[in-house]
């Protein structure tokens, strides 16, 4: 039978983490037909010349909040365009399958940081489910680019079921019923293959909105009994479990490494945020390491999360999440007006406590607080671009940063833009942390964030730090382990089929230049999103190292370019949990 597609002469990865080699391989119906060592028959197929690059899995991003955006943009091409072909969509708790729309829009858009009004006029114009069977239904009428696979969130059960202002309070619990209802709702989302639930014990992402505003998400007010009672499900079940931990708190963080444990009942799959190497606890993720080597030699099933890139962020004035992690950030903004804003941050007793909270270098905590290392990078004042808000304080006669930073916010807004890396800046520690069995490669928050970080290319990073140890003789990692650790790895513990290039699979592949594995991915770019009124958001852009991606046998992207009907019609469909076709072992 004739081809529908021949790709020759490309290095072919099966994304089971076994020797590549030169292969031809043929397409057909979507499929991958054959894979040959002999040249394959031509005739009337559409022909592409691998010839020097690889041919891998399309890659899995198991850390996304594209929840709204696979709604009124669903081709999703800032993924799909590096390589990546399956998206993971409800993390962080985070779902819009049961809850009210307006609720959805107060539980995106400032943890997130997608506008809530545009989580809501999307939900308003999409919504046509009240379940999960609805929810995938509705999902395979819009134009899907990648496939998609889904947490549900326990904050949109939560809310769902208590109302949000009863699901954010501490002295509310669940009555009888209420805790059914969620159980009920978990059990209707694994019915239709959902890969888990999402959870959230983090305190410092906080709700949008006016009715509930500046409140922690509603599954950090669960009681023990109501996690236990879910946990079991997902136990019982095989699902996963993925969650953050109050960082405050070492019991939380202790509670859910033993939770993954089987003593006397089934192991529960734990994926937690987020193994990374801060630079405001230097030492904290080699314990963490420690702890989970010791839990899975106990017989857990635990993983954490990780992203293997320098966590970069960029801020509009004050607009960045790490702000919240204290009390006089999160004082400013719990404001909406710039107005209120701007009249806080000058007062002196506010300036006091923030130079206080700023100066406390003990606890534990994400932002590291040094605006000495903090790097403006646009500002309508041109003279301080390229300064850190530390030598803005000297140059303007001895300052304390804050005082700066705070100074430069009022004076300036969010047309003040900086940066500053939170974590992963030593390569060394980075590199062991990317071959580390304890944790997953993930983490990218592909589709929140827009304005503070652009990671859809963590998976190219990834194979550029091999590619460059490789070329210096460092045994770092082997080409085909990174490869599966992107694709066959993940897809095998969440039991979903994707992730590997093999006869019969689903034609799901990106084709990659090696030799482009190169600077150009540190940097970004911005592109608006049409569908959020044109809002700027970070991205980036290697179209040179991706030249093309094939979803369901049908090509997507060629040189960054979009195929026609990317966009116009589906190419991605909804992957059910328990569905894996392939079983995986682990690569060497």
């Amino acid at each position: 039978m004739p081809y529908d597609t021949v790709i020759t002469g490309g290095r072919w990865f099966d994304g089971m983490g076994t020797q590549s080699a030169i292969r031809d391989i043929g397409l057909r119906d979507g499929r991958v037909a054959t894979i040959s060592a002999a040249p394959l028959d031509r005739t009337n197929a559409e022909l592409i010349d691998a010839t020097g690059q690889w041919v891998i899995p399309g890659m899995i991003d198991i850390h996304t909040h594209y929840d709204v955006e696979s709604l009124c943009a669903p081709e999703l091409a800032e993924s799909l365009r590096h390589g990546v072909t399956t998206v993971f969509v409800g993390s962080c708790s985070l779902s819009t399958v049961y809850i009210d729309n307006v609720d959805a829009g107060d539980i995106f858009g400032r943890v997130e940081a997608i506008p809530r009004r545009h989580v809501i006029e999307t939900l308003d114009r999409a919504r046509c489910w009240s379940n999960p069977s609805e929810y995938v239904a509705a999902l395979h009428t819009h134009n899907l680019g990648p496939n998609i696979a889904a947490f549900i969130g326990h904050s949109d059960m939560r809310a769902a079921t208590m109302g949000l202002d009863r699901a954010t309070r501490r002295d509310v619990h669940p009555r009888a019923g209420e805790l059914a209802r969620m159980k009920s709702m978990l059990h209707e989302a694994l019915d239709e293959g959902f890969v888990g639930m999402s959870s959230q014990q983090l305190l410092f992402d906080k709700l949008d909105g006016e009715v509930c505003r500046s409140r922690t998400l509603p599954s950090t007010y669960a009681t023990a009994k109501e996690l236990r009672c879910l946990n079991a499900i997902l136990r019982n079940r095989g699902r996963v479990l993925q969650s953050g931990p109050n960082i405050n708190n070492p019991l939380s963080v202790a509670s859910q490494l033993a939770a993954s444990l089987g003593v006397g009942r089934p192991r529960l799959k734990t994926s937690l945020l987020a193994a990374a190497d801060t630079k405001a606890n230097p030492g904290m993720v080699q314990v963490m390491d420690h702890l989970a080597r010791i839990v899975n030699a106990l017989g857990g099933d635990f993983r954490w999360q990780h992203l293997p890139v320098p966590f970069e962020v960029y801020a509009d004035g004050i607009s960045l999440v790490v702000f919240e992690e204290f009390g006089s950030g999160a004082a400013a903004l719990h404001l909406q007006s710039e107005i209120e804003r701007n009249r806080l941050m000058g007062e002196e007793n506010y300036r006091r406590q923030f130079r206080k909270e700023y100066d406390k270098k003990f606890g534990p905590r994400v932002w590291h607080r040094d605006f000495f290392d903090a790097e403006i990078v646009g500002c309508p004042d041109r003279s301080v671009i390229g300064k850190s808000f530390g030598q803005v304080g000297i140059d303007r006669g001895g300052l304390h940063p804050v005082d700066a930073f705070l100074d430069l916010v009022v004076e300036h807004g969010e047309q003040l833009r900086w940066r500053t890396t939170i974590s992963n800046h030593r390569p060394a520690l980075l590199k062991k942390l990317a071959r580390s069995t304890q944790v997953q490669i993930g983490f990218s928050d592909a589709g929140a964030h827009l304005r503070n970080m652009a990671f859809y290319n963590c998976g190219l990073r990834l194979l550029r730090h091999v590619q460059e140890a490789n070329r210096q003789g460092i045994g770092f990692m082997s080409a085909e382990r990174a490869v599966h650790r992107l694709t066959g790895e993940l897809a095998a513990w969440y039991d979903i089929d994707a992730g590997t290039l093999c006869q019969g699979d689903r034609a799901d592949l990106a084709i990659i230049n090696p030799d482009r594995l190169d600077d150009s991915l540190e940097r970004y770019a911005e592109h608006p999103i049409e569908a959020f009124g044109g809002l700027s958001r970070m991205v980036n852009r290697n179209d040179r190292t991706v030249t093309t991606v094939m979803v369901n046998g049908e090509t997507v992207f060629t040189n960054g370019r979009p195929a026609a009907a990317l966009g116009h019609r589906r190419f991605g469909q909804f992957l059910r949990a328990g569905r894996a076709t392939t079983k995986l072992t682990t690569a060497a």
